[in-house]
């Protein structure tokens, strides 16, 4: 140990040094009797290690350094002792740091010495622990007492006598109660044990009377520390504390702190973070300020990694805050939102890639490679007026986020290192929130990302609907929901709506969103009914939030939906429809009146309701009819009943000569505020019917000769149609979907031909059962009927119909023949 200077501590030293400080115990002999966990962080030796050892294990002392007796009796000589040493870590290099020992006085008039060691280069580079730090910035001297795990006094200073007036006999083996208020020594024992439970260092304020006037209230700031005995137990916590009463400064510093608590990071939005720091800042800390982040920040992505090199070009910036004492400067070189590029040898670069703070107490604005490299906005810096600058990287989680510049004008004062320490201090409490509004934006954009992927990129109503379609996300604050839309091509040209709403926020909302969607597509593909539908759906997530509850280590998330599923049949232009606790459609007659139709609400899905069933409705709706499907967020607002979000809705609707398109926006722009609380989906369907030319139907008797008179009608159809090259195919087809009905089905026969976007050939009969297809032997001479449809078809199937089933099959028209 190199002692390279040394004062009495009758001279106070810093408190700079203690908010780092490894803290120890020794004995009178100067065995090490307490250990902390940030002593081993320090130099790396663990409780284990040094417990029971002399101190000289881990300080061993230089050449040059005064004998172990001579040493310790020019410690009682002076009450302890203060120096700079440089000291071997464990691993062999060396450290400088600063040493600190005081005396401590036990019962019996037993003596013991704490000793704090701090690591000199974590005092420039704001490392510390902010809230010790500011608490201990008056230059006072520190009281030291040690309790313990009961909280009884075991050891103590003499300063701690001239802090609350009890004398040190009174104190051993008493709790704070006897020295201090109720209320006060409650909260300090509240954080002592948690001292003694977690091992880490805390800070707390309390507050006592002095010696000399007991009437004159003291504040103090006390840092708790836990030392450790050798097997790493609690042995007790120490107590450093200082009083700030009498240092206006420190208590203004304090005071801008506990504002920051509160005024940054009121929201998870990372540029307007960027701003409450620039606006805290001016005036209680400078006349000017500016906070530039990462590019990548405000976009949710975390800063490259390639920023600590020396030799690479230093990244680009863009600014989130700026803000001045005079309103005229903000035209100068700071404009919100401009992308800021740094000197690779300006101050900002280095700070950007040191993340260390620097201090320039006089700028010079006349000389300098960054001066001569933008000499513009040189200029506009001298304007300003600006001659003392402080220059603070945001820092989170081993990463630089941007900077925080400081600037002087108005105040002839340079900045000093002490305003440089509390610049860093309400820099480092904003970097969390920004950090938290990063990981948030991260999540959101993750989010957004696969909600919008999951959610259909085009829709199109075929030959039934003209559609249109809006997605608005919830706000920031709120995140992401689980809103989904989809426009589902049926067989014989109808088409099916859904709008459907799961529980909760963010990414797991987003992926429930997907799978319900996936399975409404997949049950939809089945033609069943409305209520049918749901109630498979239903069923599916239900069993979603079975498995999500039994998956390890994994908390139950909420599953839960509503969702409204309709289908529109061009031909007969009727609509049938079924809801799960989701809000009923809006309809507008082509005469421009708005209905919300009375259908049952259904319960929402997942709920476990499988005993309350889903009702379906039909309703007709004449050509021109306007649907409009939407979620909650949409209607329902914090300050409105839904009542009023339905009446704003329907007046909006109500907009005639709009192209669907423009009505959607119009919609959305009556919202109360452009960011809502919950995600907004808007799905608009304007009906369309099928001319009578496009369909022919024929009735057919259930008996062989029906196979004829089908082959034959078809025919006859297609060539009026035009599809004459189609005949040879459908007549096939025909014949071995009528030829199944005979043979598997009962009651009447109906063909009907459906010229669309596509030809649809249906056939039906009044047996419920669904023909499935079949794997003939070589020698069978039946089963080959719907392997043949599949083979001639774009695509087949069957549904069920109220009198029985329908099979049906699909041919693709030439473009010019397509009927729209």
């Amino acid at each position: 140990m190199t002692n390279t200077d040394h004062t009495p501590l009758t001279e106070p030293v810093s408190p700079r040094e203690i908010p780092d400080a490894a803290i120890a115990m020794l004995d009178a002999e100067g065995t090490v009797v307490g250990w902390t966990h940030a002593a081993e962080q320090l130099v790396g030796y663990s409780a284990a290690e040094v417990v029971g050892r002399s101190a000289a294990h881990v300080l061993p002392p230089a050449e040059s350094a005064p004998s172990a007796p001579a040493f310790a009796e020019q410690c009682r000589a002076q009450d302890g002792w203060s120096g700079t040493v440089t000291v071997r870590h464990r691993d062999g290099h060396a450290i400088k740091m600063t040493l600190r020992i005081s005396r401590l006085w036990g019962q019996d008039a037993g003596t013991r010495w704490l000793v704090s060691v701090t690591d000199i280069g974590t005092l420039s580079s704001g490392a510390s622990n902010g809230a010790v730090r500011e608490s201990l910035l008056a230059h006072a001297p520190v009281g030291i007492a040690v309790y313990d795990p009961q909280l009884r006094c075991t050891w103590v200073n003499d300063v701690m006598e001239r802090h609350d007036g009890t004398p040190r006999e009174r104190r051993f083996g008493r709790r704070l109660r006897d020295s201090l208020p109720a209320v006060e020594a409650e909260a300090l024992e509240v954080v002592m044990r948690q001292v003694l439970e977690s091992g880490t260092t805390m800070v707390h304020e309390y507050r006592a009377w002095s010696s000399t006037n007991r009437r004159r209230e003291h504040a103090f700031s006390a840092s708790f520390f836990c030392l450790q005995d050798a097997d790493g137990t609690a042995l007790s916590v120490c107590a450093m504390s200082v009083d700030v009463t009498g240092n206006r400064r420190a208590r203004e510093r304090l005071a801008i702190l506990s504002e920051a608590s509160t005024r940054v990071g009121s929201t998870l939005e990372v540029m307007r973070t960027g701003q409450e720091l620039a606006d805290l800042a001016v005036p209680l800390l400078a006349d000017h300020a500016v906070v530039d982040l990462m590019e990548s920040v405000p976009f949710g992505v975390d800063p490259s990694s390639g920023t600590g090199k020396a030799n690479s070009r230093p990244p680009v910036l863009r600014r989130a805050g700026v803000a001045s004492i005079d309103p005229g400067v903000l035209e100068l070189p700071w404009v919100r939102q401009e992308v800021i590029r740094p000197f690779p040898t300006s101050l900002f670069a280095t700070a950007l890639r040191t993340g260390g703070s620097y201090l320039e107490s006089v700028l010079d604005t006349y000389s300098g490679p960054w001066v001569d490299h933008d000499p513009v906005r040189t200029q506009k810096l001298r304007d300003s007026g600006v001659h003392s600058l402080r220059v603070v990287p945001i820092r989170a989680r081993r990463s630089v986020l941007g900077l925080a510049v400081f600037g002087r004008s108005e105040e002839l004062t340079p900045f000093q290192e002490d305003d440089l320490l509390l610049a860093e201090e309400l820099v480092t409490q904003a970097a969390l929130s920004l950090d938290n509004a990063l990981q948030y934006a991260r999540q959101r954009t993750a989010a957004l990302t696969l909600q919008r992927d999951l959610l259909p990129h085009h829709v199109g109503g075929g030959a039934a609907l003209d559609v249109a379609s809006r997605y608005v996300p919830a706000d920031m604050d709120h995140g992401v929901g689980g809103d989904w839309f989809d426009v589902i091509k049926l067989s014989g040209a109808r088409v099916a709506l859904v709008v459907g709403d799961v529980v909760g926020h963010g990414i797991n909302a987003a992926a429930t969103m997907g799978r319900l969607r996936t399975a409404v597509r997949t049950l939809a593909d089945m033609e069943l009914p409305p209520h049918q539908l749901l109630t498979h759906l239903d069923d599916t997530v239900r069993r979603l939030s079975e498995e999500d509850a039994e998956a390890p280590d994994q908390a139950p998330a909420a599953v839960g939906a509503t969702c409204l599923y309709a289908v529109y049949d061009p031909v007969t232009r009727r609509c049938t429809m079924a809801r799960a606790g989701h809000p009923p459609p809006a309809i507008i007659d082509p005469q421009g009146r708005i209905t919300f139709p009375d259908m049952p609400a259904g319960a929402p899905l997942g709920l476990g309701l499988g005993l309350v069933p889903f009702e379906s409705v039909e309703l007709e709706l004449p050509e021109g009819t306007l649907l409009a499907l939407y979620t909650d967020g949409l209607v329902e607002s914090r300050d409105d009943d839904i009542d009023v979000g339905l009446d704003r809705l329907g007046a909006a609707l109500a907009e005639s000569g709009s192209s669907l398109e423009d009505l959607c926006s119009h919609v959305i722009e009556t919202l109360p505020t452009q960011a809502p609380a919950d995600d907004v989906t808007l799905l608009l369907a304007r009906t369309r019917g099928l001319e009578a030319a496009q369909v022919a139907s024929w009735d057919l008797p259930n008996e062989p000769a029906a196979v004829r008179i089908a082959r034959q009608a078809a025919a006859r159809q297609l060539s009026e149609w035009g599809l004459e090259h189609l005949v040879a195919t459908v007549q096939l087809i025909v014949s071995e979907l009528v030829t199944n009905a005979i043979s598997y089905g009962g009651g009447p026969i109906c063909l009907r031909l459906i010229q669309h976007q596509v030809l649809t050939c249906e056939v039906s009969d009044s047996n419920t059962s669904h023909p499935r297809p079949r794997q003939p032997h070589i020698i069978d001479e039946q089963g080959r009927g719907l392997s043949l449809v599949a083979q001639l078809s774009r695509r087949w199937g069957s549904r069920s119909a109220t009198d029985g089933k329908v099979v049906w099959a699909e041919q693709d028209l030439p473009s010019k023949a397509v009927a729209v």
